[in-house]
């Protein structure tokens, strides 16, 4: 399968493309004309100070905001997007910092709350939710065993792993992670990382939102940072530094802009 950079190089559709979206509140833009894309199999980081838009702008993708302006194409057809019902039509899945998890259940019964998998009597069949869970996290994290204790005896990094196991198992192609290594320690964070090489090597998408510079260099392939509401650029992890982001993000400054 071709890398992303590849991709990007052959001129391929992305599979996302948000164009020149704004958005205000009380007249006040939030997000002002910007424009971000990801392709398949690619991390795309999205940076920038508290209020800086960047949340503001992938709530837009998720359905949870209505965009006043701009467009959004998913594998190059124009799509409209106005609320969480849409984004999942459209394969785009959200996992907030918060996860959305039901604390007293266990990973599979959170795996299809809402979806229930259903005997033909019509009651709730755990056995065959067990054994598709078991089946994803042996793909996802074959090192999960937990799976008759309720999700709040979890470690982070574990309840991590059935968050996204929910959105994967759902056919996502576009995922939307909200500070996914945020609180985690070492251990935890290696295991959401090694989670998202999984999910880059299935062709799938994600638009990871961050305020930590280390982790976007070691997790993203390229990084769009949001400053005041407006795009400072874009850039290829590869091609930069942190202190690089760091003068993105504090001073707006565009690394790839002559002086």
């Amino acid at each position: 399968m071709q890398t992303a950079r590849e991709l990007r190089a052959s001129g391929a559709t992305p599979l996302v493309e948000m164009k020149d979206i704004s958005i205000a509140f009380g007249g006040i833009k939030a997000v002002d004309s910007v424009s971000v894309d990801l392709y398949p199999g690619e991390v795309v980081g999205l940076l920038g100070h508290n209020g800086a838009g960047k949340s503001t702008l992938i709530k837009v993708l998720s359905g949870a905001y209505q965009k006043d302006e701009g467009e959004i194409f998913i594998d190059g057809k124009k799509v409209e997007i106005e609320n969480p019902r849409d984004a999942r039509a459209n394969n785009i899945e959200t996992i907030y910092q918060t996860l959305a998890l039901a604390d007293n259940l266990d990973a599979a019964s959170n795996l299809f709350l809402g979806r229930e998998m259903v005997t033909p009597m019509g009651l709730v069949n755990d056995a065959a939710m067990e054994a598709e869970c078991r089946k994803i996290m042996g793909r996802l994290n074959p090192n999960f065993q937990k799976f008759n204790e309720p999700v709040s005896a979890l470690s982070g990094g574990q309840r991590q792993s059935v968050a996204i196991a929910r959105a994967v198992y759902f056919n996502a192609r576009i995922l939307i992670m909200d500070e996914p290594t945020a609180a985690l320690g070492p251990h935890e964070t290696q295991m959401v990382a090694d989670l998202i090489q999984q999910l880059k090597a299935q062709g799938i998408g994600i638009f990871l939102i961050d305020h930590d510079v280390h982790s976007v260099m070691e997790l993203c392939d390229r990084a769009s940072v949001m400053k005041n509401g407006k795009l400072v650029g874009t850039v290829d992890i590869a091609d930069v530094t942190d202190d690089d982001l760091l003068s993105m993000i504090i001073l707006g400054k565009n690394p790839n802009e002559a002086e």
